[in-house]
């Protein structure tokens, strides 16, 4: 399964256009949040429009400069898994929308609690989906804000400033792929116990990621992982 995964396009259509044969080739296209650009909420649907022009399976949530209503929006497209949970094609796909709160500026900023209730959808329904081992190797997550302490929550300084109880939830439940985002500054794919998690940088600057998934052995596994660049 080729998936392309992109977030942050923070307005950008130009790069959405761009990568339109990559989206077409792709069977998931699984976008972590923040179409709008800082502070101009109208610049979001146009990024969804451009989104929904060449791939009919795409996964999405709302990012920290997304207006929380936005929602709408992404759910009358039929593409949103925030709070909730798709099946598709033996994966089930799950997200957290929004950013930790940090400066105030941004319109979707929550508590640690407020990001992992989002997948409270999950835990509800752990019996349904997770393996004999309690893992759930069948689960993507698409989270905008990045789990902590992995290469793809650090700025400047070398900080790390991603959710400890996201990263929790990923070390309980063990989901195949976690896709994220919001920190621009560190693109980046890494590993939290069998977990790959990728940040594949921001799209307004070129940024994006592929991945493959192919279940060998009864279980999916992160067949190969890139960054690229526009």
């Amino acid at each position: 399964m080729k998936i392309l995964i992109v977030s942050d396009a923070h307005g950008n259509i130009e790069n959405i256009e761009k990568l339109s044969e990559q989206a077409k080739n792709a069977d998931l296209v699984l976008f972590g949040g923040d179409f709008t650009k800082f502070n101009c909420p109208e610049t979001g649907k146009p990024v969804l429009e451009a989104l929904l022009k060449n791939n009919d399976s795409i996964f999405a949530v709302l990012g920290n400069c997304d207006e929380p209503d936005f929602i709408s929006e992404i759910e009358n497209a039929d593409i949103c898994v925030q709070k909730s949970m798709v099946f598709k094609d033996g994966l089930v796909i799950a997200g957290s929308g929004g950013g930790s709160k940090f400066s105030g500026d941004t319109p979707f900023e929550r508590t640690e609690e407020e990001l992992v209730q989002d997948f409270d959808v999950i835990k509800n329904s752990i019996s349904q989906i997770a393996d004999d081992d309690g893992k759930c190797n069948s689960l993507v997550l698409i989270m905008h804000n990045p789990p902590k302490d992995t290469k793809t929550d650090v700025i400047p300084g070398d900080i790390h400033v991603g959710s400890q109880k996201l990263r929790e939830f990923i070390e309980s439940t063990q989901p195949v792929l976690v896709v994220t985002g919001h920190i621009h500054e560190s693109a980046g794919i890494d590993k939290i116990g069998d977990s790959t998690v990728i940040n594949p940088g921001a799209l307004m600057e070129g940024k994006y990621a592929l991945a493959e998934l192919e279940k060998i052995g009864g279980k999916w596994v992160v067949k190969s992982a890139e960054l690229r660049s526009l």
